[in-house]
């Protein structure tokens, strides 16, 4: 009778080891779409995820708050709430929201190896109940550390356009964030620019002050480093 040596055992073990791991860690990417309201962010996300179907590539386009079923209720909530909302209410809704769709669907996409395109995500938490609102900044960076549950970005695109200029762009009747007066827009928009100085790795600043065209062209550029286009 032939005995495998025990070496030979553990370099096995090792091996079948190794590709569960990396079966594990197997995953999509991660994009996140962030900037001040009129920024022209939807219609950048649109744009891109034709621009991603077109090559074949597997994707998914979605939205904070909103992106799940909860998330719907949630969002109008959020968004429509005729009477008071105070300031600690509004950010708990707006971790729900994340919380509840990062487990059914962003989290699930990613272990498909999909792309998952979110317009809007932790960063607008940020920027809005944070630099904003004026609530602590490292309080809501915990918060939502517990909502993601691990699940962080791999890129961060921020449409950077002049307050003012953003302020025009929106046409209709406003919810309740895009209603606020035009300095509560000036510090969205400089908290914005403070979170992608602190994190220069992940968070990539786009000029929106351009034209659609241009501002999608250097947005596809950025993405196309990451995903190898």
């Amino acid at each position: 009778m032939h005995f495998i040596k025990k070496s030979n055992i553990i370099r096995i073990v090792e091996y079948y080891g190794f590709l569960r791991s990396m079966k594990k860690e197997k995953r999509g990417y991660f994009i996140t779409f962030e900037g001040a309201d009129g920024c022209g962010k939807t219609t950048q996300t649109e744009l891109i995820k034709k621009y991603l179907d077109n090559k074949n590539i597997e994707n998914i386009l979605t939205r904070e708050p909103g992106g799940s079923e909860l998330g719907v209720h949630l969002r109008k909530i959020l968004l429509h709430y005729e009477k008071p909302v105070s300031n600690i209410a509004e950010t708990f809704l707006y971790l729900a929201d994340r919380a509840q769709h990062i487990e059914y669907k962003i989290k699930p996409a990613l272990e498909e190896g999909k792309i998952v395109l979110c317009d809007r995500h932790t960063d607008s938490t940020l920027a809005y109940q944070g630099y904003g609102r004026n609530q602590d900044i490292e309080t809501i960076q915990g918060l939502n550390k517990i909502a993601v549950n691990s699940i962080l970005p791999d890129l961060t695109i921020v449409f950077d356009v002049e307050s003012e200029t953003a302020q025009k762009r929106l046409t209709g009747e406003k919810d309740r964030l895009e209603a606020e007066g035009i300095e509560f827009h000036k510090k969205l928009r400089a908290g914005y620019l403070d979170i992608a100085k602190k994190n220069p790795k992940r968070v990539k600043i786009v000029n929106a002050n351009q034209g659609i065209e241009q501002v999608f062209n250097d947005t596809i550029k950025i993405i196309g480093e990451l995903l190898n286009l």
